[in-house]
Protein backbone atom coordinates (compact mmCIF):
# COMPACT_ATOMS: atom_id res chain seq x y z
CA UNK A 1 0.00 0.00 0.00
CA UNK A 2 1.57 3.25 -0.86
CA UNK A 3 2.05 6.30 1.41
CA UNK A 4 -0.82 8.15 -0.05
CA UNK A 5 -3.31 5.30 -0.22
CA UNK A 6 -2.73 4.54 3.40
CA UNK A 7 -2.45 8.26 4.62
CA UNK A 8 -5.92 8.69 3.08
CA UNK A 9 -7.26 4.94 4.46
CA UNK A 10 -6.22 6.38 8.11
CA UNK A 11 -7.87 9.78 7.46
CA UNK A 12 -11.40 8.16 6.76
CA UNK A 13 -10.93 6.37 10.31
CA UNK A 14 -11.64 9.28 12.25
CA UNK A 15 -12.96 8.11 15.45
CA UNK A 16 -16.59 9.87 17.03
CA UNK A 17 -13.87 11.32 19.66
CA UNK A 18 -12.54 12.83 16.72
CA UNK A 19 -15.23 13.77 14.68
CA UNK A 20 -16.68 15.48 18.23
CA UNK A 21 -13.26 17.44 18.26
CA UNK A 22 -13.28 18.95 15.24
CA UNK A 23 -16.92 19.87 15.56
CA UNK A 24 -15.88 21.40 18.75
CA UNK A 25 -12.92 23.39 17.39
CA UNK A 26 -15.54 24.98 14.19
CA UNK A 27 -17.50 25.80 17.36
CA UNK A 28 -14.34 27.87 18.88
CA UNK A 29 -13.26 29.54 16.11
CA UNK A 30 -16.51 30.74 15.34
CA UNK A 31 -16.96 32.24 18.62
CA UNK A 32 -13.67 33.99 18.26
CA UNK A 33 -14.77 35.10 14.73
CA UNK A 34 -18.14 36.38 16.13
CA UNK A 35 -16.50 38.24 19.06
CA UNK A 36 -13.36 39.75 17.20
CA UNK A 37 -13.84 39.74 13.17
CA UNK A 38 -15.14 43.42 12.03
CA UNK A 39 -17.15 41.51 9.28
CA UNK A 40 -18.39 38.82 11.23
CA UNK A 41 -19.63 40.67 13.84
CA UNK A 42 -21.66 42.36 11.40
CA UNK A 43 -23.56 39.66 9.56
CA UNK A 44 -26.79 38.65 10.46
CA UNK A 45 -29.64 35.79 9.85
CA UNK A 46 -31.00 37.96 6.57
CA UNK A 47 -27.60 38.95 5.38
CA UNK A 48 -26.44 35.39 5.86
CA UNK A 49 -29.68 34.32 3.66
CA UNK A 50 -28.58 34.72 0.17
CA UNK A 51 -24.89 33.31 1.12
CA UNK A 52 -26.45 29.94 2.06
CA UNK A 53 -27.99 30.08 -1.11
CA UNK A 54 -24.67 30.47 -2.83
CA UNK A 55 -22.71 27.99 -1.10
CA UNK A 56 -25.64 25.75 -1.70
CA UNK A 57 -25.51 25.64 -5.39
CA UNK A 58 -21.65 25.80 -5.27
CA UNK A 59 -21.95 22.14 -3.40
CA UNK A 60 -24.36 20.98 -6.41
CA UNK A 61 -22.26 21.91 -8.59
CA UNK A 62 -18.69 20.13 -7.29
CA UNK A 63 -21.59 16.96 -6.95
CA UNK A 64 -22.48 17.29 -10.62
CA UNK A 65 -18.54 17.42 -11.13
CA UNK A 66 -18.30 14.47 -8.98
CA UNK A 67 -15.20 16.17 -7.15
CA UNK A 68 -14.83 15.20 -3.89
CA UNK A 69 -12.72 17.43 -2.83
CA UNK A 70 -14.48 20.03 -3.70
CA UNK A 71 -17.75 18.72 -2.43
CA UNK A 72 -15.96 18.18 1.26
CA UNK A 73 -15.19 22.03 0.86
CA UNK A 74 -18.46 22.88 -0.37
CA UNK A 75 -19.87 20.82 2.53
CA UNK A 76 -17.76 22.84 5.13
CA UNK A 77 -18.63 26.23 4.07
CA UNK A 78 -22.42 24.93 4.64
CA UNK A 79 -21.43 23.35 8.16
CA UNK A 80 -20.15 26.94 8.89
CA UNK A 81 -23.50 28.42 7.76
CA UNK A 82 -25.36 26.48 10.03
CA UNK A 83 -22.83 27.28 12.93
CA UNK A 84 -23.11 30.86 12.24
CA UNK A 85 -26.82 30.65 12.13
CA UNK A 86 -27.18 29.23 15.58
CA UNK A 87 -24.34 31.47 16.86
CA UNK A 88 -26.67 34.33 16.10
CA UNK A 89 -29.72 33.00 17.45
CA UNK A 90 -27.72 32.03 20.88
CA UNK A 91 -27.18 35.82 21.40
CA UNK A 92 -30.69 36.77 21.61
CA UNK A 93 -31.60 33.49 23.57
CA UNK A 94 -33.99 31.99 20.94
CA UNK A 95 -31.54 28.48 20.39
CA UNK A 96 -28.63 27.77 20.07
CA UNK A 97 -26.38 24.89 18.31
CA UNK A 98 -27.31 22.09 20.55
CA UNK A 99 -30.72 23.30 20.02
CA UNK A 100 -30.68 22.72 16.45
CA UNK A 101 -28.97 19.47 16.83
CA UNK A 102 -31.28 17.90 19.42
CA UNK A 103 -34.47 18.88 17.00
CA UNK A 104 -33.04 17.23 13.89
CA UNK A 105 -32.39 14.20 16.37
CA UNK A 106 -35.93 13.88 17.58
CA UNK A 107 -37.49 14.59 14.58
CA UNK A 108 -35.33 11.30 12.60
CA UNK A 109 -36.23 9.33 15.54
CA UNK A 110 -39.76 10.47 15.32
CA UNK A 111 -40.20 10.19 11.41
CA UNK A 112 -38.22 6.51 11.45
CA UNK A 113 -40.86 4.44 13.74
CA UNK A 114 -39.57 1.34 11.57
CA UNK A 115 -36.12 2.19 13.28
CA UNK A 116 -37.33 3.58 16.60
CA UNK A 117 -40.51 2.10 16.90
CA UNK A 118 -42.68 -0.59 15.97
CA UNK A 119 -43.79 0.58 12.78
CA UNK A 120 -43.00 -1.63 9.64
CA UNK A 121 -41.94 -0.47 6.76
CA UNK A 122 -40.14 -2.14 3.84
CA UNK A 123 -39.96 0.14 1.20
CA UNK A 124 -38.78 4.06 0.40
CA UNK A 125 -42.31 4.41 -0.28
CA UNK A 126 -43.66 2.89 2.56
CA UNK A 127 -41.16 5.25 4.83
CA UNK A 128 -42.31 7.99 2.82
CA UNK A 129 -45.70 7.68 3.28
CA UNK A 130 -45.21 7.51 7.08
CA UNK A 131 -43.36 10.78 7.06
CA UNK A 132 -46.41 12.10 5.29
CA UNK A 133 -49.01 11.14 7.83
CA UNK A 134 -46.45 11.68 11.13
CA UNK A 135 -46.24 15.24 9.39
CA UNK A 136 -50.23 15.64 9.20
CA UNK A 137 -50.60 14.41 12.53
CA UNK A 138 -48.55 17.11 13.63
CA UNK A 139 -50.90 19.89 12.79
CA UNK A 140 -50.27 20.45 9.38
CA UNK A 141 -53.38 21.41 7.18
CA UNK A 142 -51.98 19.74 4.04
CA UNK A 143 -49.35 17.61 2.98
CA UNK A 144 -47.99 20.60 0.74
CA UNK A 145 -47.31 23.00 3.17
CA UNK A 146 -43.65 21.92 3.45
CA UNK A 147 -42.92 22.77 0.05
CA UNK A 148 -40.99 26.25 0.56
CA UNK A 149 -42.03 28.80 -1.46
CA UNK A 150 -38.96 30.33 -2.54
CA UNK A 151 -37.71 27.10 -4.62
CA UNK A 152 -36.73 27.46 -7.94
CA UNK A 153 -39.89 26.34 -10.00
CA UNK A 154 -38.59 22.73 -10.85
CA UNK A 155 -37.30 21.56 -7.92
CA UNK A 156 -40.65 23.05 -6.30
CA UNK A 157 -42.84 20.87 -8.87
CA UNK A 158 -40.31 17.99 -7.86
CA UNK A 159 -40.69 17.71 -4.40
CA UNK A 160 -44.99 18.36 -4.55
CA UNK A 161 -45.40 15.81 -7.21
CA UNK A 162 -43.50 13.60 -3.99
CA UNK A 163 -45.25 14.73 -1.65
CA UNK A 164 -48.64 13.85 -3.30
CA UNK A 165 -47.65 10.69 -3.99
CA UNK A 166 -47.00 10.73 -0.33
CA UNK A 167 -50.36 10.12 0.39
CA UNK A 168 -51.21 8.26 -2.62
CA UNK A 169 -52.14 10.59 -5.07
CA UNK A 170 -49.98 9.63 -7.90
CA UNK A 171 -50.78 8.17 -11.50
CA UNK A 172 -50.38 4.29 -11.62
CA UNK A 173 -47.41 3.81 -14.09
CA UNK A 174 -45.26 5.60 -16.74
CA UNK A 175 -47.08 4.96 -19.51
CA UNK A 176 -50.43 6.93 -18.19
CA UNK A 177 -47.36 10.06 -17.45
CA UNK A 178 -45.88 10.03 -20.93
CA UNK A 179 -49.58 10.04 -22.36
CA UNK A 180 -50.21 13.17 -19.98
CA UNK A 181 -47.38 14.46 -21.32
CA UNK A 182 -48.98 14.51 -25.31
CA UNK A 183 -51.96 15.26 -24.13
CA UNK A 184 -50.34 18.51 -22.60
CA UNK A 185 -48.32 19.05 -25.80
CA UNK A 186 -51.56 18.91 -28.05
CA UNK A 187 -53.00 21.49 -25.61
CA UNK A 188 -50.51 23.88 -26.06
CA UNK A 189 -50.00 23.53 -29.77
CA UNK A 190 -53.98 24.79 -29.74
CA UNK A 191 -53.36 27.47 -27.32
CA UNK A 192 -50.07 28.28 -29.85
CA UNK A 193 -52.11 28.51 -32.93
CA UNK A 194 -54.85 31.17 -30.91
CA UNK A 195 -51.89 33.33 -29.84
CA UNK A 196 -53.40 33.92 -26.99
CA UNK A 197 -50.13 34.56 -24.77
CA UNK A 198 -51.67 34.16 -21.27
CA UNK A 199 -53.45 30.93 -22.31
CA UNK A 200 -50.09 29.83 -23.77
CA UNK A 201 -48.25 30.46 -20.79
CA UNK A 202 -50.47 28.53 -18.79
CA UNK A 203 -50.46 25.19 -20.86
CA UNK A 204 -46.68 25.62 -21.31
CA UNK A 205 -46.27 25.84 -17.30
CA UNK A 206 -48.57 22.30 -17.70
CA UNK A 207 -46.19 20.48 -20.20
CA UNK A 208 -43.37 21.62 -18.05
CA UNK A 209 -45.34 19.83 -14.63
CA UNK A 210 -45.82 17.31 -16.65
CA UNK A 211 -42.49 16.28 -18.05
CA UNK A 212 -41.02 16.87 -14.43
CA UNK A 213 -43.92 14.11 -13.31
CA UNK A 214 -42.34 11.77 -16.19
CA UNK A 215 -38.84 12.64 -14.89
CA UNK A 216 -39.78 11.15 -11.43
CA UNK A 217 -41.34 8.04 -12.98
CA UNK A 218 -38.29 6.99 -14.87
CA UNK A 219 -36.16 8.07 -12.30
CA UNK A 220 -34.22 10.95 -13.41
CA UNK A 221 -33.35 13.92 -11.85
CA UNK A 222 -35.05 16.73 -14.19
CA UNK A 223 -32.72 19.41 -12.49
CA UNK A 224 -29.33 17.42 -12.82
CA UNK A 225 -30.65 16.52 -16.39
CA UNK A 226 -31.17 20.27 -17.22
CA UNK A 227 -28.12 20.75 -16.10
CA UNK A 228 -25.84 18.14 -17.72
CA UNK A 229 -27.59 19.49 -21.26
CA UNK A 230 -26.74 23.70 -19.79
CA UNK A 231 -23.17 22.18 -19.71
CA UNK A 232 -23.15 20.38 -22.71
CA UNK A 233 -24.67 23.27 -24.74
CA UNK A 234 -22.22 25.58 -22.82
CA UNK A 235 -18.69 23.07 -24.33
CA UNK A 236 -20.37 22.93 -27.70
CA UNK A 237 -20.78 26.78 -27.68
CA UNK A 238 -17.76 27.56 -26.52
CA UNK A 239 -15.88 24.99 -28.62
CA UNK A 240 -17.37 26.79 -31.89
CA UNK A 241 -16.26 30.19 -30.62
CA UNK A 242 -12.54 29.10 -30.22
CA UNK A 243 -12.14 27.15 -33.19
CA UNK A 244 -14.53 29.85 -35.70
CA UNK A 245 -12.02 32.46 -34.24
CA UNK A 246 -8.54 30.24 -35.16
CA UNK A 247 -10.46 29.95 -38.60
CA UNK A 248 -10.08 33.37 -38.53
CA UNK A 249 -13.98 34.14 -37.83
CA UNK A 250 -15.88 36.04 -36.61
CA UNK A 251 -19.00 35.40 -34.20
CA UNK A 252 -22.41 37.17 -35.63
CA UNK A 253 -21.05 37.32 -38.85
CA UNK A 254 -20.96 34.11 -39.86
CA UNK A 255 -23.74 32.25 -41.51
CA UNK A 256 -26.27 29.23 -39.43
CA UNK A 257 -24.47 27.41 -41.74
CA UNK A 258 -21.34 27.96 -41.14
CA UNK A 259 -21.85 27.42 -37.20
CA UNK A 260 -23.83 24.14 -37.88
CA UNK A 261 -20.56 22.70 -39.41
CA UNK A 262 -18.59 23.95 -35.88
CA UNK A 263 -21.63 22.47 -33.81
CA UNK A 264 -21.24 18.99 -35.26
CA UNK A 265 -17.71 18.82 -34.97
CA UNK A 266 -18.06 19.63 -31.28
CA UNK A 267 -21.01 17.04 -30.67
CA UNK A 268 -18.28 14.26 -32.54
CA UNK A 269 -16.10 15.19 -29.66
Amino acid sequence: MSLLIFSKYLYNMNTVEQKLKSFERLLTIMDKLRAECPWDKKQTLESLRYLTIEETYELADAILEKDMDEIKGELGDLMLHMVFYSKIASETNDFDVADVLNTVCDKLVERHPHIYGDVVANSEEEVKENWEKIKLKKGKKSVLQGVPKSLPAMVKSTRIQEKARGVGFDWDNKEQVFEKVKEEFSELHEEVEKNDLSAIEDEFGDVLFSIINYARFIGVDPEMALERTNKKFIRRFQYLEAESKKDGKEMGEMTLDEMDEYWNKAKKL
